[in-house]
């Protein structure tokens, strides 16, 4: 008898992943597609179709997938998409089982990857896990009890929506890797010479993964940018600590990427927004699986709901 497997799907604002992997959510086999924000939702659902077109999807059990927006998880529906046009509305579930005849569940990326990193990741040792995914936008999760913390339909977590002050900025607007593309956009407009301005000249987009490289040359526009991100993300972090207080808090997404100079940055600013007796605060840490936190997270869903 072969053994059965599951299928993990990351639908981002940026990037579409489709894993397939066994019971204890060990990823097989993966396709990973660059995500045109301009072709819509159309053409994302055109290289899942594609994708399980290609693949021997007799031995799969169930599907699992992180979607990068608010979700009906009950009906298995995209309530809005704030990343890609052309999914508020869309029965995300029921197309996946037609079109493979393979149960599915649908849950928000951020929850997902939440889920992932505090079962096989870097909150495995914890009970109550915080985690933050700063990609294209903001998202977040909630695990109480090594399980996701659903709260009142429709959405729970949105931390990237918490408001900064009463402009209506956000954390997603000043924080997200597309904020922080446009921060260097404008800096490096600003000054041509930088070492900042030199590496996108070099590179290109997206500009926030030169952000690293230019804080290891001391760059003090990079420098700048980052102190003024970590701010405003540790002023937004310090609300989820105060109503939720988790044990740890943990940093995926692209923009994480940049390291210890982020985490580092984003605890000493999180200790000056706390009470008291909250100090010296939540451990923070990065995310231990990285790109894999919401395909991991979508297989452990899928095995979780082929479970039950």
């Amino acid at each position: 008898m072969s053994q059965k497997t599951y299928l993990g799907i990351e639908i981002g604002g940026t990037k579409l992943q489709l894993v397939i992997g066994d019971e204890n959510a060990r990823i097989l086999q993966r396709f990973r597609f660059v995500v045109d924000r301009y072709a819509g939702a159309e053409k994302i659902r055109q290289l899942i179709a594609e994708t399980l077109a290609s693949v021997d999807t007799e031995n799969i059990a169930a599907i699992g997938v992180g979607y990068g927006g608010p979700i009906d998880r009950h009906a298995g529906k995209v309530i809005a998409s704030y990343q890609i046009g052309g999914w508020a509305g869309f029965p995300l579930k029921e197309w996946l089982g037609d079109l493979s005849g393979i149960p599915a569940v649908v849950d928000n990326d951020a929850n997902v990857a939440a889920f992932g990193e505090a079962i096989l990741g870097a909150g495995r040792d914890y009970q109550n896990v915080f985690y933050i995914t700063l990609g294209s936008g903001v998202g977040s999760g909630i695990v109480l009890n090594k399980a996701i913390y659903h709260g009142a339909f429709p959405g729970e977590a949105e931390m990237g929506h918490i408001r900064l002050d009463k402009t209506g900025r956000t954390v997603e607007s000043s924080c997200s890797g597309w904020a922080v593309d446009k921060k260097i956009r404008d800096i490096a407009g600003e000054h041509p010479g930088g070492k900042l301005a030199k590496l996108v000249q070099t590179g290109g987009a997206p500009e926030a993964r030169w952000l690293a490289e230019a804080l290891n040359q001391n760059d003090p526009l990079a420098i700048k940018i980052l102190d003024e991100t970590c701010d405003d993300l540790a002023f937004g972090i310090s609300h989820a600590v105060h109503l939720v207080h988790p044990e740890t808090i943990i940093l995926g997404g692209g923009l994480s990427l940049v390291g210890e100079p982020l985490r580092n940055l984003v605890v000493q600013k999180l200790s000056g927004y706390l009470m008291d007796v909250f100090q010296p605060g939540p451990w923070v840490q990065l995310s231990l699986l990285k790109e894999d936190a919401v395909p991991i997270g979508a297989l452990l869903l899928a095995i979780q709901h082929k479970s039950d």
